[in-house]
Order: C-alpha cells, then structure tokens, then sequence
C-alpha cells in the first residue's frame, strides 16, 4: 500500500492559495486546508462553520479545519515586529503567527510539509525573496514550507527533495501579471473565481485608519472590541468612545456581540444601537448623537413630540 503524503495548506480563500491545493492535489498529495479567522479575515465562519467545509469538499481537499487566532493575533496587532502594510495590516508578523500555528499541528495531523499561496514579488512588502526567507526562519519551517506556484525560482524543500512532490509540475511563477493563474482556473475548471487576497479587513482604508488610531491611542483593543471595531460609526474623543450602528442587521449583530457587557442605549423610535465602549459621556450627549443619525426621532421632535433615551443594558 502506498502512503501518499500530506500537505497542510494555509487556506485564504484567495485564488492563489487555492490553485495551490490543487496543483498538490494533482500530484496525489493529500490536502488538509487550514483556515485561520479573526474579526478581521474569515469571520464568518465563526457562526457559520458548515459553508466552510462544505467548499473543503467542493474542492475534494482531504480535510478542512478552522482556528480562531484572535487573541494571539491582536497582540501583533499591537506592536508588530514588522511593521504594517498600506493601513493596518501586520502582514509579515501575521504569516509567521499562522506558519508557527500550523508547524504546531504537523505532528498532530501526520502532516508532512505546509504549502501557501505565496507569489515571488506579487507584494513588495511580504513577498519578495529576502522577506520569504525570513518568514520561513522564523516561522522555523525551513525547508518545510512549500510554495507551489513559484517553486521553481526558490531553493528545493525538502518535499522536492524526499520526491514527495515533482518540482517540475510546479511553478515559476513571479509578480502580479496573473496570466498564468488565468489558465490554471480553466484548466482545473473552477468555476467562481476567488479573489486573490482572502479579504483582510485591515487592508481596508476606513477599517485601517480606524484601527491604527486605536492602537496609536491605546484604546481597549481585545477580543470583543475587534469584532466591534468592524461594524457601525466610531467616534473617539479624549477618553471617550462610542458605537453606533448603521443599518438594523448591524444594530441586531452589534447587541449580540456586547451581550450587555457594555452599556448600550437606543432611542423610542426606530434609532442606531449605540454602544460606550470607553468613557463615561452624559446621557444627553448619547442621545443627541442618536437623533442626529435617527430620520424618525428627528421627524418627531419637528412635531413637537418628545423622545427619549432608552437603556438596553
């Protein structure tokens, strides 16, 4: 019988990570796809996991896990060795975080190596060839990390090596031209392309800003204000700090992830959900802001209708 070997895939979602499973598929590798979420990537799935795994199958991947790193996660968040990216996005101490998470389930998972998506040069900061070496050293994976699309313009790992993997069927992929991975989405014939990124929240400009002014200010950045930081209207002033939701699902999302923990506030006539996160503002100031962003609370009080502060916690 022979024993095929197993590679744990660090799954984003992105194209590039996905074409690299399947290249891996394509040589009898078995494929355990990893993803790991925070508020700010892949969330979703902390609700609703079965979507996930239902595209682990899809994709006749072997295996599918999901690891919430959050509280790891928000302390490079804080201060990452690093540096960040455009906004917030610690993206080198994020790989390695990931990498060093995964080297811990080798064993666990009889897995052999771990493969990525990684590209040579697609992204200046995180992808270029010192940058890729220095990820591998600290994430001490060397020679244990595999990057199927641009092997072939990196050293042999030991997969390549051992002849676990043929380094001729992998890639020399190098930029952002994306030609190649075009033919490789109708060669495996996928169907719904994935973005190329899997979608980092921290990329995103408003989200970003908001985020480093957070850090910067050494505001309450822990498990419960990650997920808060990416919904509704935050407005900081000096040791003040509060939420409102813009829409119904994030007013229903917002009071489910507070749970009372915080104080929260609505009006008596269909208004934001507003949350104090830090501070201790003047229920007058909580409930001007409510009516400055509630049409029917400023509809009544033009009708001369009174409206009122309503605690929700």
């Amino acid at each position: 019988m022979v024993i095929m070997p197993t590679a744990f895939l660090l799954f984003s979602e992105g194209l590039d990570s996905l074409l690299s499973g399947l290249i891996l598929k394509e040589q009898k590798v078995n494929i355990i796809a990893v993803k790991f979420i925070t508020p700010f990537f892949g969330w979703k799935y902390k609700e609703d996991p079965t979507s996930f795994y239902k595209k682990i199958e899809e994709l006749n991947f072997d295996k599918g896990i999901l690891i919430d790193i959050t509280e790891e996660y928000i302390k490079i968040l804080k201060n990452p060795q690093y540096g960040y990216g455009d906004y917030a996005n610690p993206c080198i101490d994020c790989k390695i975080l990931m990498l060093r998470k995964a080297k811990e389930l080798m064993a666990e998972l009889k897995a052999d190596f771990i493969a990525t998506g990684e590209v040579l040069g697609q992204r200046p900061m995180s992808q270029n060839k010192n940058t890729l070496a220095l990820i591998e050293e600290k994430a001490g994976l060397k020679g244990l990390l595999l990057r199927p699309l641009s092997a072939k313009l990196l050293s042999p790992t030991e997969p390549e090596l051992k002849k676990l993997v043929d380094r001729e069927k992998l890639l020399d992929i190098r930029g952002r031209k994306r030609n190649i991975q075009l033919e490789l989405i109708k060669k495996f014939q996928i169907k719904e392309i994935p973005t190329p990124s899997g979608g980092c929240l921290l990329t995103d400009p408003q989200i970003g800003k908001r985020i480093l002014t957070i850090v910067k200010e050494k505001r309450p950045l822990n498990y419960l204000t990650s997920q808060l930081l990416i919904l509704g209207r935050h407005f900081l002033e000096e040791k003040i700090w509060i939420l409102l939701g813009r829409n119904q699902e994030e007013n229903e999302k917002i009071k489910k992830i507070v749970n009372k923990v915080y104080k929260t506030y609505t009006l008596n006539v269909p208004a934001p959900t507003a949350v104090v996160i830090e501070g201790n503002p003047p229920e007058e100031y909580i409930k001007k802001l409510l009516i400055k962003y509630s049409k029917k609370a400023k509809l009544r009080i033009s009708k001369g209708e009174r409206v009122d502060l309503v605690s929700l916690s």
